[in-house]
């Protein structure tokens, strides 16, 4: 679909500029023009992409800015006005004594045709949630969401309206949202809280919701999400990097826990042992970068983007225009240190040989390490150990996170203080297998471990050698926790496992 205008109102804004800044707009192009900004003793500027026009040499005066003040709307606690029936937005600048010494008068449009490029994902149901810098066009897709939800595939839709916003000024909300209906929202303190009235009184099927900015309004969202209503929304940020940063929002994508791991879990996943993973389902299945008016980049799968990212990769968003779809490039990776670690990087194998407990009966540890007959003891303070074992329940504790802040000790949970939980867990640190010797052990995990990396980068099948029965499904657990595939092939004793590359990865 061509882009083409539903309907700006300009007339309706350039009417309440004083007399002497109308005669002096006519010969601008008026189409393109984004704001005008009036500051006290300065002239007032009109704003185009790209450039700045000044409309009048005289400075804005007092009787200037009183005079747009009283034909718009009251101003609200948020120093936002509008003017009834349209999609302008005025804006104000306080003095210290709360009077008005500056205004943005920003232009209102409705434009047909700016969801082209993402409207398979808004019709096959997709959450998403839109990105990008102010004046990008964020609220106008919204808009043109809304009217194409309810419109066109008659669904039930709620726009949560902050100041006005998405539905324009007044009671009547503007033709742009076609027939979804609104909850105005006054105070942006507000918004979560009629975000939550309009899905516990409304049922609606589709809510749309601009501006999720605060820790309270994310919740909000995830509660939305969790009763599966479709969510369409924008956030402060510009990428899915710089979201998933923001401490306070990216609960939205799943947000970030930091994981200890234990020496040869790390070692197991190629990563270091303090790693960053995705900590819940994201609210949004899809996130949508708005780079320019016409150039998106797509995340359809959040999840999937947001795993990639937290191992180092590239997330693989693709690159919408109206010529068609391309590979976004390649950014810089936020969360590199959850990255693979390049082979010729990678230490020896360390097993602790002193390890400190923390809330853990010491006894049990030291009975488990005779039955097993592993070449480490426990010691009674954290400055002469190799490695920290705790609870899983007390990994939190103030006390056990200044003791690693002191001393960079890796951290090994487990469950319950039990011997059987503990032997578990020993058994995994110390990758003791019955009736193996440590060599044959590490040689086997070393060579899954190489043929998982190749075929991650690589792309491709790699076959391993034959081993016995309890080698291979020690190979096979570490493939999966690569989450490759392993499968095994050949007759005893040529058995062997061939690893094989994820979908998305192959050819």
């Amino acid at each position: 679909m061509t882009k083409r205008t539903l309907t700006d109102d300009l007339h309706l804004l350039l009417a309440a500029l004083p007399e002497s800044l109308q005669q002096a707009l006519p010969p601008l192009d008026a189409e393109g023009l984004l704001e005008i900004v009036m500051d006290l003793g300065r002239p007032a500027e009109a704003r185009f992409p790209g450039r700045a026009v000044e409309l009048s040499p005289e400075p804005v005066t007092r009787a200037d800015i009183d005079h747009v003040v009283a034909a718009v709307g009251e101003f609200g606690a948020d120093n936002r006005a509008g003017i009834e029936g349209t999609l302008h937005r005025i804006s104000a600048m306080r003095n210290r004594k709360g009077d008005i010494v500056g205004l943005t008068l920003r232009v209102g449009r409705a434009v047909l045709g700016t969801i082209d490029l993402i409207q398979d994902l808004v019709e096959r149901g997709s959450s998403i949630l839109l990105l990008g810098r102010p004046g990008v066009g964020k609220t106008t897709k919204l808009r043109e969401t809304a009217r194409l939800l309810a419109d066109d595939l008659g669904k039930r839709v709620i726009v949560i309206d902050t100041s006005n916003e998405i539905g324009g000024d007044g009671d009547v909300p503007h033709p742009a949202i076609g027939g979804a209906r609104r909850m105005q929202v006054p105070l942006t303190s507000t918004q979560q809280r009629v975000m939550i009235e309009a899905v516990e009184n409304h049922m609606p099927e589709v809510i749309v919701v601009d501006e999720i900015g605060t820790e309270a309004e994310a919740q909000a969202a995830r509660t939305i999400a969790e009763r599966g209503v479709q969510l369409i929304g924008t956030a402060h940020g510009t990428t899915l990097e710089s979201l998933l940063m923001n401490p306070t929002l990216a609960d939205l994508v799943g947000g970030v826990q930091t994981v200890i791991l234990g020496d040869e879990e790390a070692r197991m996943r190629g990563t270091r042992k303090t790693i960053s993973e995705r900590k819940t389902t994201p609210s949004f299945d899809a996130v949508v970068e708005i780079a320019a008016y016409d150039r998106l980049i797509v995340h359809p799968d959040t999840a999937e983007a947001v795993d990639r990212l937290l191992r180092g990769l590239h997330p693989r968003g693709i690159e919408r225009t109206p010529a068609g779809e391309t590979a976004a490039p390649a950014r810089r990776p936020a969360f590199a240190a959850s990255a693979p670690t390049p082979e010729r990087e990678r230490a020896p194998i360390e097993r602790p040989k002193r390890l400190f407990c923390y809330a853990l009966s010491r006894d049990a540890v030291e009975k488990v390490l005779r039955e097993l007959r592993v070449d480490a003891r426990t010691v009674d303070r954290p400055e002469s150990a190799d490695a920290i074992i705790t609870l899983r329940s007390r990994a939190d504790d103030g006390r056990l996170q200044r003791i690693i802040e002191a001393t960079g000790l890796p951290v090994h949970l487990v469950r319950k203080n039990t011997a059987a939980q503990i032997r578990r867990l020993l058994l995994d640190v110390y990758a003791v297998l019955p009736g193996s010797e440590p060599d044959e052990v590490d040689d086997a995990l070393g060579e899954a471990e190489a043929a998982a990396d190749r075929a991650i980068s690589e792309g491709v099948a790699v076959a391993l050698s034959p081993r016995p029965a309890r080698l291979r499904r020690l190979q096979h657990r570490l493939i999966i926790r690569r989450q490759l595939l392993a499968e095994s092939t050949g007759s005893e004793p040529e058995r062997h496992l061939v690893v094989h590359p994820r979908a998305s990865e192959a050819g």
